[in-house]
Order: structure tokens, then C-alpha cells, then sequence
């Protein structure tokens, strides 16, 4: 039996919820479940924000724990192994896609909490094939985010080819922002943070070269179109033709702040200067374990607080309120 935290019907509160998971599949893996991030996209699947929810449904995709468990055709994991478990727990491994190494844009994937229980939970399963080994002596505590919002701003990188002599923006320095600037930093890239007020010096601390308070009109009419990219963050409607025209020639505008509201964009803001805007999720298997070395390796860590499963609810009641700096972790 699994012990688990789930929403009953849409926004409500999280409830103690125990189910019987079934025979261990021959390629699933069931992990001890050690931490859990909690993402705002985990809200939005106990809210139906995005229509997909199905209940009772146990959230929690920031899974990091230690294998219980292997089926028989399990070769590559070994009981007492520590892994991560991140949006996917399962892919088709038989489309264009897979075959690419594009699995996350596998079209009949299985997603942590959709339709699946995720980590909110002593334990959790998952096809191995969605499993990731983590690198020895990394930090299991801190971990958990970048096995999602990590992966996240870290994909861009990679798919767009960004040098190390490109300038980049980063809109919003919350849950992803704040490890966007650390990555880009670390790559050796020119950052800019596009932020509050308040939140300056905290985007210098965390690895921005330059920091502009985005509602300062002067500031930003002062800006020179310098930028290679720009990344949005944030899931709020912003004068995205404004960030457009910081933009150099080719520059790209970069969504992977889930921004609900149309984009209302100019043509000739693109046309002008050949300038492309795209937008991506997480990554695939290859991008995230690169993520975790290269993590590693520069010592790229998320901010977090920590919380115990028992007060599940209180974190994400000040998740909702926006008052996190910057993730929520939930631990055993």
C-alpha cells in the first residue's frame, strides 16, 4: 500500500490517501520516496487550471528517493539506488520522437500527475525509462527543483545553441528564474534580470551581471536592443512587444513561464529584425542528466524551503500566496 497527500475535487485541500498500487510492472522501478518539490504546476493540476486533472489525484513531480523495487526487465537500476523522478513517469519508446532522443515531446507519454500518482506520497512507481540516476555526492535535498524547474531553463540552452558570449535576459527571478540566472552564469553568459524593485540586489546575488526593475519605464525605454535571447519566466501577461525590441537582430523571445493569455505580438516586431519567439517545457532524459552534471559541477543549487510532509498543506497555502524564496521542498 501507498501512503499518500491528495486532492479529492479541484482546489480543494490535500487529504491522507492510501491506495493499492498493484503488481510492480516488469520495466516500472518503486522508489522511497526521501523529497518532493512542490511546483506551481502541481497547483495547477489540483486546481484543473489547464482541464487534464482527474481525482483523487496526488501531485508531486520534484520526486527524489531511493529504489525499493525493480521489475524483472529492470536492468540499469538496482535496489538502493538513489534516483529523481521528474514531469514524465513513463514514454511510448516506439515513436519519431523517442527514437531522437526527444522523448519529452513523445505524444503518447505518461506525466507524473496526469492520470498517474505522483510524489506526494511515501512511494511512488514509474517506468525506469523515466528514471535518472543521480550523480554521487549531490545534495538530495536541494535536488528535487531541478529535476523540473531546473531541466526547465536549463533546456533552452542546449536546444538554441547559446554561447558563451551571448547576452541573455531572464524575466522574473521566482522559482525559475532564480536557477536560470545560475545556469547562465555558470555557462558564461552576459545576464540580465528583468525584476521587481525589491529584488535587485537578490538577482546581482544570484548571478546577474546587470538588473533592471522591469516597471521602471525610463529604465527600460533605456535599454539597447542587445539581448540573444530573452527568457520569460513568468506566468503573467506582460507588453511582450517591449521585450521584443530589446532584442538584437535574430534574437529570441524564449516562453517557459506557462502564460495563459494570448500573446499579443506585433508582426513587423519580428520581420524587422528576423527575431523569433518559441517556448518549451522541461527536457528530454540526455538534457537533464547534462542539467545535473553541469549542476554539479558549477555547484548550481536551488534556494529552498523545507517543510514536512505532515504540513503539505500549509506549503502550498504559502506557495498560492507567493510568499517563497524561491522553492518548497517537502522531506520524510
Amino acid at each position: 500500500m501507498i501512503n499518500a497527500y491528495a486532492a479529492m475535487s479541484a482546489g480543494e485541500a490535500l487529504k491522507p490517501y492510501t491506495f493499492d498500487p498493484g503488481k510492480l510492472g516488469e520495466n516500472e522501478v518503486e522508489i522511497t520516496v526521501k523529497y518532493c518539490g512542490i511546483c506551481h504546476s502541481d497547483i495547477s493540476m489540483i486546481d484543473n487550471e489547464w482541464g487534464m486533472s482527474s481525482y483523487p489525484l496526488v501531485a508531486g513531480h520534484e520526486v527524489v528517493g531511493v529504489i525499493n523495487a525493480v521489475g524483472s526487465e529492470v536492468t540499469q537500476f538496482s535496489v538502493g539506488q538513489a534516483v529523481g523522478l521528474g514531469w514524465y513517469a513513463d514514454y511510448c519508446e516506439s515513436c519519431e520522437q523517442c527514437h531522437n532522443g526527444d522523448e519529452n515531446l513523445c505524444s503518447n507519454l505518461t506525466g507524473t500527475i496526469v492520470s498517474h500518482h505522483g510524489g506526494f506520497a511515501d512511494k511512488v512507481r514509474a517506468n525506469a525509462n523515466s528514471v535518472i540516476a543521480l550523480p554521487e555526492s549531490m545534495d538530495l535535498e536541494s535536488v528535487g527543483p531541478l529535476l523540473c524547474g531546473g531541466v526547465t531553463v536549463f533546456n533552452p540552452l542546449v536546444q538554441f545553441g547559446i554561447k558563451p558570449t551571448d547576452k541573455v535576459a531572464v524575466i522574473g527571478i521566482g522559482g525559475l528564474g532564480h536557477i536560470a540566472l545560475q545556469f547562465l552564469n555558470a555557462w558564461g553568459c552576459e545576464v540580465t534580470a528583468f525584476t521587481s524593485e525589491t529584488k535587485l540586489q537578490e538577482a546581482l546575488d544570484m548571478g546577474a551581471h546587470f538588473s533592471v526593475d522591469s516597471r521602471d519605464e525610463t529604465a527600460m525605454s533605456l535599454l539597447p536592443r542587445k539581448f540573444d535571447m530573452i527568457l520569460s519566466t513568468v506566468n503573467v501577461k506582460l507588453d511582450w512587444n517591449l521585450y521584443l525590441s530589446k532584442l538584437k537582430p535574430k534574437g529570441r523571445l524564449h516562453f517557459v513561464g506557462a502564460t495563459l493569455e494570448p500573446l499579443d505580438l506585433k508582426v513587423f516586431n519580428l520581420t524587422e529584425a528576423q527575431r523569433s519567439v518559441s517556448g518549451s517545457d522541461t527536457g528530454s532524459m540526455q538534457t537533464s542528466s547534462m542539467m545535473l552534471e553541469f549542476a554539479q559541477r558549477h555547484g548550481v543549487k536551488p534556494v529552498i524551503e523545507r517543510y514536512p510532509f505532515e504540513k503539505i498543506n500549509e506549503a502550498i497555502e504559502k506557495l498560492r500566496e507567493g510568499d517563497v524564496r524561491y522553492r518548497i521542498v517537502l522531506e520524510y
